[in-house]
């Protein structure tokens, strides 16, 4: 057994039971939101943390659902790669897991509550739909992640409306340059999503999936994910042509070696644990990407 697949003990069960390298994002978007909302409004430093720590919590969550369910419906086992392994190699029990993803909720709606208090109330429907996506998201009888619109639902939820929540909470509105700067957010959390179904796309076969990936073919499937990281880079490129936003926006070039290199393990290899290789690269993409563009956008404010 790979040292990736043994056992853990003490803290780091819990730790990677959390899939510590998905929390970013949840970060990225968070800070990026916050940046936007520099140019309109004064920052409540309060806020931000509330809802950095909120989405964190449910990101976990997610994770904590996604593992829970996935045992139950006989997906995971000792060998399965990109888990947390808190029950199939740790011994956790099941009925702990789904407690402790509850109770991580619970911690986030408070956050939400107190976000709500200080805003708008709006935000607890939207804050609710949003915790009752990611319950579902393999959770109840029809999981959105064993269906092709998986990528979908990640992107919007986490890649776009976190962005805007963010936005939103410090400014009361959202300016259309927030929903502009929230796509390439939104293509690349999607894009995570999409690396994952297509290092897992023989095992989801088995389980009865029917991702994106399955259903277009792992060749394409790497196409579509190429041209997720595509249109992100062209994206802010062509803004920054348009002077819509800072010149200090193309510093997400910095992270343009990460793409390129997941792309090329995913067309090159098919072991497991050399295109989980890939996953990883696409996953840093994401939050090297989102959080250069906030950088961008704190150096043109500041300059």
């Amino acid at each position: 057994m790979s040292h990736e697949l043994q056992a853990d003990s003490g803290w780091r069960i819990w730790w990677k039971l959390t899939r510590p390298h998905t929390l970013t994002a949840s970060f990225a978007p968070v800070f990026l939101g916050t940046m936007i909302a520099l140019y309109y409004t004064n920052i409540n430093w309060l806020l931000f943390l509330a809802m950095l720590f909120a989405c964190l919590f449910i990101q976990a969550a997610t994770n904590m659902f996604n593992e829970y369910y996935d045992f139950v419906r006989g997906l995971d086992s000792e060998e399965s790669i990109g888990i947390g392994g808190a029950i199939v190699r740790n011994g956790v029990k099941p009925k702990t897991v789904l407690q402790l993803a509850l109770m991580l909720y619970g911690f986030a709606a408070l956050l939400g509550i107190y976000i709500c208090y200080e805003t708008s109330w709006i935000l607890l429907v939207v804050g609710g739909i949003s915790m009752l996506i990611g319950y579902l998201y393999t959770g109840g009888p029809y999981p959105i992640a064993y269906t092709p619109f998986g990528e979908l639902f990640s992107g919007i939820v986490m890649g776009m409306l976190i962005v805007l929540i963010s936005t939103f909470i410090q400014v009361g509105s959202v300016p259309s340059f927030a929903i502009i700067l929230s796509i390439p957010s939104a293509l690349l959390v999607a894009a995570i999503m999409l690396s994952n179904n297509i290092r897992d796309i023989v095992e989801d076969k088995k389980g009865g999936r029917k991702t994106m990936a399955i259903l277009v073919g792992r060749k394409n499937a790497i196409t579509i994910l190429a041209s997720f990281f595509l249109v992100s880079y062209l994206w802010v490129i062509v803004l920054v042509i348009l002077q819509a936003v800072t010149p200090w926006a193309l510093l997400v070039l910095l992270s343009i070696k990460k793409p390129i290199h997941a792309i090329k393990l995913f067309r090159e290899k098919e072991n497991h644990l050399e295109v989980g290789l890939a996953m990883k690269d696409t996953a840093l993409t994401n939050t090297i990407f989102v959080f250069l563009l906030g950088i961008g956008l704190l150096i043109g404010y500041i300059i």
